[in-house]
């Protein structure tokens, strides 16, 4: 029997902060690894660089305030640089304590902004996954990735890949990762609902893995005090509530949802269930139809300019 010890962590994501949001990140992955022996860590969405929940920006359709303006110029500044000093900095942890990580992040590429989600083993940082479609006002914010970022890590006992928040509900976007193997479903969110669980336990039968959720759990006085979010200001106001879990490939709950409150949560997975589960069901495998349907996935990288040899 193989098995490997996962913990999700559920946390407050510092806002404008990026110093202190690369010292959480560092923090909590050694107590993920230190307390729980966790050999795979998965972060929540937009842990490095923040998710402004309730926060308009000052949109409305066809205006923008100078007011908002300034305050995307403050989410841009607590952004990271893809290399850059963070993600030298939690390569280096993760080399140091010999784990796979995924951690959310919020990355700049010049004036636009992408949510994605960042990999890192024990050889240091291994890539990223880009967020394909940013969900309704979070597309102010984020621009869209492409298919040139969707990578599957192999830890060398199982095959890691990430959706993020909402592409969990994307069938294609599904499809194409089981394609590629993936034994360990991270899905970093800040999706909080009840039903949020019912999406991930459905992906652990679809997929025949184990999904790694975690989700931050965000309070109006992790804030700064000068925003305003739209769900008021006392300070123990919750604006992300938390329901991180962790699921077995036919859809068992082996730890969480957790709620209330900060917290990892880890689980020891017996890596043989993957066969045990994928011998009546593997949606790409012996279970597709593929004379019937198939899917194609272009992994081109799309250059806005692509500068012509003469």
């Amino acid at each position: 029997m193989t098995t490997v010890t996962a913990a999700v962590v559920q946390s407050a994501a510092p806002l404008f902060s990026t110093p202190a949001a690369l010292h959480r990140a560092e923090q909590l992955i050694r107590e993920a690894v230190g307390s729980h022996r966790a050999g795979v860590v998965v972060l929540p969405e937009a842990f490095l660089g923040g998710y402004p929940k309730g926060l308009d920006f000052g949109i409305t359709v066809g205006s923008r305030t100078p007011e908002g303006r300034d305050l995307f110029r403050r989410y841009h500044a607590a952004a990271i640089e893809i290399p850059g000093p963070e993600v030298e900095a939690l390569a280096a942890v993760t080399r140091e304590l010999g784990v796979h990580a995924v951690v959310g992040a919020v990355e700049r590429q010049r004036g636009t902004l992408y949510c994605v989600a960042l990999f890192f083993g024990p050889d240091g940082y291994l890539g990223l996954h880009r967020k394909l479609m940013p969900t309704a006002a979070e597309r102010y914010l984020w621009g869209q990735g492409d298919g040139s970022t969707l990578p599957v890590v192999d830890t060398g006992s199982a095959r890691l890949g990430a959706a993020i928040c909402w592409e969990n509900y994307m069938p294609l976007f599904r499809t194409a990762m089981y394609a590629k193997g993936v034994d360990l479903w991270c899905a970093p969110t800040v999706d909080d609902r009840d039903s949020w669980q019912a999406t991930l336990r459905h992906i652990a039968l679809e997929g025949r893995c184990f999904v790694l959720g975690a989700c931050q759990y965000l309070r109006r006085d992790a804030l700064p005090a000068d925003v305003h979010p739209v769900q008021g200001d006392a300070p123990g106001t919750v604006l992300i509530g938390g329901g991180s879990v962790i699921v077995s490939p036919l859809g068992e709950i082996l730890a969480g949802p957790l709620r209330d409150g900060e917290g990892i949560l880890s689980a020891a997975l017996d890596l043989d269930d993957l066969a045990r589960a994928r011998f009546d069901f593997d949606p790409t495998g012996h279970y597709a139809r593929p004379d019937v349907f198939t899917l194609h996935v272009d992994e081109t990288a799309r250059a806005t300019v692509a500068p012509t040899q003469g």
